[in-house]
């Protein structure tokens, strides 16, 4: 699949190295096709990483996307220079009034916060509610869907004894609910979060449908019938990317136990990609693709539908 993203952008060098068909915004005006838009609204410190490992989960079908970064209007990133978020993203208020076919919010390292005391959390509750009218699929990963889950259902984070990180084994509860389709009945997902949500009180909602969980009653994936699909974990990470966070916590004294599940004689082992992979394809062609109407501007109508 086409990923059409500005030339300049360093994913787009990274990408190509990888033989990922990424295609240049000139390339894709040429080309009578409308795209799907997927925005992504990337709230990860380590934004330059985290925009690589989605565009290359968004690599494998054979639809066009053209991607849109945002970062909320109300903050201003410590990691990131201004001249690059200028360069390459647009801030919420600015593309507010448009219409997507799908949004990926990222995760965010924040669960040592209560969510009311997150400097963007108002912006973060407007931008849920209008992807609800104006995208037709959202998919919230980690700890954004730790927070959608609480700002659309009331459902509250647990504080975990301690971090769950490392790789860990799900259970596919609904084989043949869409997203799914054509995963083995265990699968594995990369966790990286200080706090979980109670099978429990995710059962409580009837909108609500767990679709993956681990033996120890953690839930990986929930899905609501409404286009809104919340991922705990991290599917899309690097295969370095877990012992990255484990030796940034190590250097700063926090004294975090090795990822579970990761090294093999010290080096990561990469075991969860091609899971990722048709999770990722199953979202944007059961969710958005064959869903969503071929006039973006319809989005909105269709949405009615839904709510």
């Amino acid at each position: 699949m086409p990923i059409k993203i500005p030339d300049t952008l360093p994913a787009y060098a990274e990408l190509a190295k990888e033989n990922i068909f990424v295609i240049s915004e000139k390339r894709a005006f040429t080309q009578d096709i409308r795209p799907l838009k997927i925005a992504i609204l990337n709230l990860m410190p380590t934004k330059t990483s985290t925009e690589i490992q989605l565009m290359r989960m968004l690599s494998n079908t054979p639809l066009q996307i053209d991607v849109t970064l945002v970062i909320p209007s109300s903050h201003e990133s410590r990691h990131t220079s201004h001249e690059y978020l200028d360069r390459f993203y647009q801030r919420f208020d600015e593309i507010e009034g448009e219409c997507f076919d799908g949004l990926i919010i990222t995760g965010a390292p924040l669960e040592h916060i209560e969510y009311e005391e997150v400097d963007y959390w108002d912006e973060l509750c407007r931008i849920f509610d209008w992807a609800d009218k104006h995208v037709f699929s959202t998919l919230y990963i980690c700890w954004a869907s730790l927070a959608g889950l609480y700002h659309h259902y009331g459902i509250d984070k647990i504080p975990l004894s301690e971090k769950r990180s490392g790789i860990f084994s799900y259970r596919n509860l609904t084989p043949t609910e869409p997203l799914m389709r054509g995963l083995d009945d265990v699968f594995r997902m990369p966790q990286s979060r200080h706090a979980t949500v109670l099978r429990k009180d995710v059962e409580d909602v009837p909108d609500l449908k767990i679709t993956a969980e681990s033996d120890d009653g953690d839930v990986g994936i929930a899905i609501s019938d409404k286009g809104r699909i919340f991922i705990t974990g991290h599917l899309e990470y690097d295969r370095g990317t877990l012992g990255d966070e484990y030796q940034r916590d190590l250097g700063r004294g926090l004294g975090p136990k090795e990822p579970e599940n990761y090294y093999d004689g010290g080096t990561p082992v990469l075991t969860w990609r091609s899971y990722a992979t048709l999770i990722f394809t199953n979202w944007i062609n059961y969710y958005v693709y064959q869903r969503t109407p071929y006039d973006i501007n319809e989005v909105k109508k269709e949405k009615e539908n839904l709510i």
